[in-house]
């Protein structure tokens, strides 16, 4: 397997050592560029031809959102991982449908960002735990990237329940409106998981908008 090639932009340094020191373990990933600022990235991208880019959203030199709309112009393939030190829904939802592939706060544990730059890579999108399915649907109304899932085939039932998922029921509350047991429930939804091929519900809403399940 080809080492997926990894670029790094965040003005501080030993925040940029830090993850050269996570990815160093993992073989699958190939550091190709790290730097202080924007700029001296754009002028590397055509020759280290990096894969992925993990951003700190605020750089020195230009803003996040200048950066993401340069790279999306003239250099589309390139997956953006936005690493920030802030939550704000409306600031993850600006540079999302600016053309960022995910969103990632910097205090993630370690695993949850190697997930998520092979989420960017293999599906096209890194949506993390924090997101409401609100704020989900808010972005895929301008979808930012090619948003890929795997063919299921789900009955009338398990199509009621993902309805209701995507409504932000609980299990209870869903249990409830169709008389079924929570126990119930809790199986559809495992198997709403393992059909769709997401670990999260923002698989699942994704899946319910792409397959008109649901509207956004």
């Amino acid at each position: 397997m080809t080492p997926l090639k990894i670029a790094i932009a965040d003005e501080h340094k030993i925040f940029r050592k830090g993850l050269i020191a996570i990815l160093e373990d993992f073989k699958e990933f190939d550091l190709v560029l790290e730097a202080g600022n924007g700029f001296e990235i754009v002028n590397q991208i055509p020759f280290k031809k990096p894969d992925v880019i993990l951003m700190d959203i605020k750089l020195p030199d230009m803003s996040g959102l200048q950066m993401i709309g340069y790279l999306r112009e003239n250099f589309d393939g390139v997956k953006i991982l936005i690493l920030s030190a802030h939550y704000e829904d409306q600031g993850i939802i600006n540079v999302m449908k600016a053309g960022a592939n995910g969103y990632l706060l910097k205090d993630s544990e370690p695993e949850e960002m190697i997930q998520a730059i092979h989420d960017v890579c293999e599906k096209g999108f890194y949506f993390n735990k924090y997101l409401s399915v609100t704020l989900i649907k808010e972005l895929l109304v301008q979808p930012p990237a090619t948003i890929g899932s795997r063919e299921a085939m789900l009955n009338d039932r398990e199509i009621d329940i993902l309805k209701l998922i995507c409504e932000e029921s609980t299990n209870i509350e869903i249990a409830e409106k169709l008389f079924l047991s929570v126990r119930t429930v809790e199986g559809y939804r495992t198997r709403l998981f393992e059909k769709i091929g997401s670990k999260k519900i923002a698989g699942l809403v994704i899946y319910a908008v792409k397959n008109g399940i649901i509207s956004v």
